[in-house]
């Protein structure tokens, strides 16, 4: 604005100094002496002189004239910005970059220090163990054991409980994975309907009987097939304690893919089934099964208003050395927290698996006879190839002694003398036989122990809750306080393994199309969400209710659903058999199309400015969506829209609570195109060709590229029309790298197109924040350059390759087995490279045999032009046995924090970069429709 107001005064000031001078200058002539003198006749080199200065004043009024129409249009510009926001119009330096001009309000906030306050200090308890250091630390050895084959030989003196007896809480449990071997659907009707059918009658059968369940996804299902009598029935049994369902959520899920929305989400989702047709709110986490464990899970159960949790899957070198330090139990602590207000409770169960071999004591040998499924005679035996025994008046005395060594030597690893002891595995408790046989015959244990005081040992059936309150009441603690002595821990539990070096980080990139399906998913659900609130919210508001379709409600509780079942520990992680993706695929699939419609219905109601009108006709939708898949495994097709004489309207949508300046790109038939406001503003575009592969360009499809700015929650709308701007719309510029190879390139006249035969020189990239080199031979990152800073840091790029051992056991879905150090990546063909430079953005795109690689730098002001968007489209069909890495060097110094650069990270099948915050677009199909 400043700028505009000195270029108006500075142009009238010239316009005004020129008159003057004219004026002067003619004066001068009329009243010069020697003119009468000489009768009026002027010497030959006074008039030439005079012809050169009327000749300079022409010229310079010529300019005048063009600064003077540039100020008639700034002032025309401000007036029309007094509706709208000023439109960026970039420039063409002469050194060959595009510069884009400043926008008038800023695009940072600044940070007050404090803001950032909370991360300093420590009034609270500094935590005793931290996981960076703990890592460091220990040797992770595998030395044998004995019968605790990863852990040590436990002893105890039998008077240890003389003045506090041993207070055991065995806890039966089925842990149902909502899809794994077996389809979600197909586990419910085969086994987990019978598991919950039988919970019901059995408990009701003794008051002593406790259960534990987990998953919300499998109750739900179950509650809606269900007679009135037996949810009154279920209702009793968890209001007098004898069932509990742990954690709440929908799924038990996984903790190293899923984003936290998603968790968020699927919590929320199980927590209000639970509160709105049980009248429960969980109060202990339970999980078993996940394959590591983030510090992301305690912080959003703490805040869930859970006190306790437990996990089971760590690195078995580190359960040694928690054990061995009695540190097995600890208040979780966020690493960032001062006060101590995330501190949760946990358990970490201390052997090798949560079945029930290794959940009685150290030996599995001794345990598995404890586990009265596998009596002689059922389908499942003990592999240490000794039975069971059913429990009888004539052997109690023995089989309990056995049991009571098991539980004591479990106790001494932990610092109260409550003992939790899980009973259950994978979908147990599906016959009634197995309820007969477990809870028979451990309550003669039980009521042997209970019988003889001299034993100092209590035993019952309990659930996980019944476990804590009894430690919290043991130790003198309220619910969720920290126990006196008990340390306090900071990190997280990644990565797994369960023996030797079966690393469990195959499953960090297992699938990864379906990994980024789920990301497409959650982005929009936020945005059907947020649109479907405000539209249904001012449809009743206005007495509109009848015509808006609040049905689409339904389809918003589906998608929840689907994408909570999909953050399961075998569904995002990739680790199920094919059937079982497939599946999951289908339902992420139906449920994205279903919310593209919500956004559809929502969005067509808000943009109208006369509410009356609108009309609900699924047959007939009045705005299409920016893209469609055919199949749930494939690739987005993205929306071409078509323009002729009639004006196309396209919607945007900003799902996040902050205003945001982004670049919205659009495929349309046409390089002549211009683009207006909603305010019908023109706006600057840069228009790219639309590449089908390294050579060949998509005819009669274009990309238009334009940078908007977008209300917070808020809808916004563009106009397309067929035309040329030769000032706003601008062409992206490409220089295509062959290196030697003899491949025909594709041109359009439309662009400007430079096919390079052979060159290995680096080049650069660069916008107003950062420079970016990369390499001419690869096309790859080498390195970024702030503008404010001399120093270049190395950010060196390569693709690797890691082959599998030839041993039984292998690189998969779960486990990252390489049968040595990665070796570089070395395609049969140089790449073939695209260098596109425009106004709004850069990029480079690098053309593998099995990767291409879109690494794009934005010339925009904000966090889009700090950043660099990275992202691959990988298809290894071919390589068999094999594995594609991108690994990343850098001259990052850490020193021992977490790294800000991942330093090597396989390269992920069409990850869209920044998927859960992208804008959502929609076009008007007909001519006027808005």
């Amino acid at each position: 604005m400043k700028l505009k107001k000195q270029v108006t005064v500075c142009g009238a000031a010239i316009f005004c100094v020129a008159v003057f001078s004219l004026y002067l200058m003619l004066d001068r002539v009329q009243h010069d002496p020697t003119r009468h003198q000489n009768g009026g006749n002027f010497p030959r080199s006074q008039i030439s002189v005079l012809q050169n200065r009327i000749e300079q004043l022409e010229q310079l009024l010529e300019e005048n004239h063009e600064i003077i129409s540039h100020i008639k249009d700034s002032v025309l510009e401000l007036t029309a910005n007094a509706e709208g926001p000023p439109a960026m119009l970039p420039y063409y330096t002469v050194n060959g970059s595009w510069v884009v001009p400043p926008e008038p309000r800023p695009s940072f906030f600044s940070v007050s220090p404090q803001d950032c306050q909370f991360a300093l200090g420590g009034r609270g308890q500094k935590p005793e163990l931290q996981m960076l250091t703990v890592s460091e630390e220990l040797p992770f050895d595998n030395v044998d054991g004995g019968v605790w084959r990863q852990g040590f030989d436990i002893s105890y003196d039998p008077h240890d409980w003389d003045a506090e007896d041993l207070q055991v809480f065995v806890v039966p449990h089925s842990h149902n994975d909502p899809g794994w071997i077996k389809t979600f659907d197909k586990y419910y009707t085969e086994q987990t309907q019978h598991i919950l059918n039988s919970m019901v009658s059995k408990l009701q059968e003794d008051p002593r009987r406790r259960f534990l369940w987990a998953e919300v996804s499998f109750f739900a299902k179950w509650w809606d097939n269900i007679s009135a009598q037996k949810r009154a029935a279920v209702r009793r049994l968890v209001g007098n304690g004898q069932l509990e369902i742990a954690t709440g959520g929908w799924v038990m899920p996984d903790e190293a893919n899923s984003h936290y929305f998603a968790l968020i989400d699927q919590l929320i989702e199980g927590h209000q089934w639970l509160e709105r047709n049980l009248g429960t709110t969980p109060r202990s986490g339970w999980a078993v099964d996940p394959f590591g464990y983030s510090s992301t899970m305690p912080y959003l159960l703490r805040r869930a208003n859970l006190t306790s949790m437990l996990i089971q899957r760590v690195h078995y070198a580190i359960k040694k050395h928690f054990a061995a330090t009695h540190s097995l139990e600890f208040m979780w602590r966020q690493t960032w927290d001062s006060d101590s207000s995330t501190d949760i409770f946990c358990h970490m169960m201390p052997f090798y698996s949560y079945d029930v071999p290794h959940t009685c004591g150290p030996d599995p040998k001794i345990c598995c006879q404890f586990d009265f499924k596998r009596l002689p005679g059922g389908r499942i035996n003990c592999p240490w190839k000794v039975p069971p025994r059913a429990i009888t008046e004539a052997n109690v005395a023995e089989r309990a002694a056995l049991l009571l060594d098991q539980y004591r030597k479990k106790s001494r690893l932990f610092r109260s003398n409550v003992l939790l002891v899980p009973l259950g595995d994978d979908f147990r408790y599906d016959k009634p036989q197995e309820w007969d046989a477990q809870f028979f015959n451990y309550q003669r244990l039980f009521d042997f122990f209970n019988s003889r005081p001299n034993l100092h040992v209590q035993a019952q059936f309990g659930t996980l809750s019944d476990y804590f309150d009894a430690l919290y009441k043991r130790t003198g603690v309220e619910p969720g306080a920290r126990p006196p002595g008990f340390p306090v821990l900071s990190g997280d539990f990644f990565s797994y393994a369960d023996r030797e070096d079966h690393y469990w980080t195959g499953y960090y990139t297992s699938r990864p199309f379906y990994k980024s399906l789920d990301r497409v998913l959650e982005a929009h659900l936020r945005g059907a969400e947020v649109l479907y609130s405000l539209a249904a919210a001012h449809a009743r508001h206005s007495g509109l209710a009848g015509r808006y379709p609040l049905s689409d409600f339904t389809l918003l509780t589906e998608a929840r659903r689907t994408l909570g079942l999909f953050q399961h520990h075998d569904a995002i992680t990739g680790t199920a058999k094919e059937a079982v993706v497939v599946d999951y695929g289908v339902r992420l699939l139906r449920s994205l199309v279903n919310l593209k419609q919500v956004i559809i219905h929502a969005a067509h109601y808000l943009v109208l400015g006369d509410k009356e009108t609108y009309h609900f006709d699924p047959e007939a939708p009045f705005l299409q969506v920016d893209d469609t898949r055919l199949s749930h495994d494939a690739l987005p097709e993205r929306t071409v829209i078509q323009l002729d004489s009639s004006p196309r309207f396209v919607v945007l949508f900003n799902p996040l609570e902050q205003e945001r300046f982004s670049m919205v790109s659009l495929l349309v038939n046409s390089p002549r195109v211009r683009v207006l406001s909603e305010e019908g503003q023109p706006l600057a575009v840069q228009i790219s060709a639309h590449w089908s592969s390294a050579t060949e360009v998509v005819p009669d499809v274009y990309q238009v590229s334009v940078p908007v700015r977008l209300p917070a929650l808020g809808l916004a709308v563009l106009q397309l029309q067929l035309g040329l701007d030769g000032h706003r719309t601008l062409p992206s510029s490409v220089r295509v790298y062959l290196h030697g190879r003899q491949l025909s390139v594709r041109r359009h006249e439309a662009f400007p197109l430079r096919v390079i035969d052979s060159g290995s020189s680096d080049f650069a990239l660069s916008n107003r924040y950062m420079q970016v080199w990369f390499s001419g031979l690869t096309g790859l990152l080498k390195s970024i350059r702030r503008v404010d800073e001399e120093q270049e840091q190395q950010v060196d790029m390569e693709f690797l390759v890691y082959g599998t051992r030839t041993s039984k056991d292998k690189s998969g879905a779960y486990l990252f087995l390489p049968d040595g150090e990665a070796k570089p990546y070395v395609p049969k063909e140089p790449p073939v490279l695209h260098v596109t430079e425009g106004p709004f953005f850069s990029e480079v795109v690098a053309y593998y045999e099995h990767v291409h690689q879109v690494v794009r730098l934005y010339n925009l002001p904000g966090v889009e032009g700090l950043s660099l968007d990275i992202s691959s489209l990988v298809d290894i069909r071919d390589y068999v046995n094999k594995e594609l890495a991108l690994r990343i060097h850098t001259d990052i110094d850490s020193q021992g924090a977490a790294p800000t650069v991942s330093e090597e990270a396989p390269a992920p099948g069409q990850l869209l970069s920044h998927a859960s915050h992208a804008p959502h677009t929609a076009h008007c199909p007909g001519p006027g429709c808005l």
